[in-house]
């Protein structure tokens, strides 16, 4: 291990094999540090922290800190992370309310600067979160999920794997999988092209949710409507099954496209 002499580490703390702790980093009581791991100057990893190998914490981090809600009394509530993650400058990650859900990251996610993960949120594996985005609580984000910089995304909001999400656009709903969001509040603009071709998403697959896309979002159906046509024209393909099992799920409803002035005028 390479522990600089100003860091402070709790005795109480599990501290893995060919760690690094740089200057005037503070681990706390209880906190678990898996192999390999890598933490810069002034990081703080709070009570109850655990995490696994090969994660890099960049300066000024605080992993574990209080919840920013007024539910919260006290519990000995936990943050866990998973491998591979590299956390850049001064994110901040919240413990959980209470005991009966930690907050959870996976493992090989990329959490830029600046970015907050507060009480209850939970991210999928390879999910890239750019910085200064700012997550509520209870938030959900599933595998391979891109989120632009400066993302406010409201409490309780679900993202579906594969979603891309433009910088600077608010989400207040849940984000459909597989689908490319932008505009404010966001709204699905087309399938997430690129992202599904470099992950080797087949052809029939690239089609096939193209063709949801037209069924979910541009045609005058509504959600029970379109999601029963899907499973009927297109209820073959797994992404299709994922599709309608996320919106069908849904607590606060599905981001969906919203006239334009224009078009409400040539309506109205």
């Amino acid at each position: 291990m390479k522990i600089h002499d100003t860091a402070i580490i709790h005795p109480t703390a599990t501290i893995g094999d060919d760690v690094e702790i740089g200057a005037y980093s503070i681990i706390h009581s209880d906190v678990t540090i898996g192999n390999r791991c890598r933490i810069a100057s002034h990081v703080i990893i709070q009570d109850r922290t655990t995490m696994g190998e090969d994660n890099i914490i960049y300066d000024g981090a605080i992993i574990g800190n209080k919840p920013q809600d007024l539910k919260y009394k006290g519990s000995p509530s936990r943050v866990r992370i998973g491998d591979r993650n590299t956390i850049r400058e001064y994110a901040t990650i919240n413990i959980a309310s209470d005991t009966t859900e930690d907050t959870v990251i996976s493992s090989d996610c990329l959490l830029m600067a600046y970015v907050h993960i507060a009480h209850n949120c939970q991210i999928g594996n390879n999910v890239v979160i750019a910085n200064s985005c700012n997550l509520a609580g209870h938030v959900v984000i599933e595998d391979w999920a891109v989120i632009g910089g400066m993302v406010p995304i409201h409490q309780f909001v679900r993202i579906g794997a594969h979603v891309m999400v433009g910088a600077f656009f608010k989400v207040a709903q849940d984000l459909v999988p597989y689908i490319l969001f932008a505009r404010n509040p966001a709204q699905p603009i087309g399938i997430n092209s690129v992202g599904l071709k470099r992950r080797g998403f087949s052809e029939e697959s690239m089609l096939g949710l193209k063709e949801a896309f037209k069924i979910l979002f541009m045609r005058d159906y509504n959600t029970r409507e379109a999601c029963n046509i899907l499973e009927k024209e297109l209820g073959h393909l797994d992404e299709v099954k994922n599709i309608v099992s996320f919106v069908r799920n849904s607590k606060r409803g599905i981001a969906t496209k919203r006239k334009s002035d224009y078009e409400k005028n040539q309506t109205s």
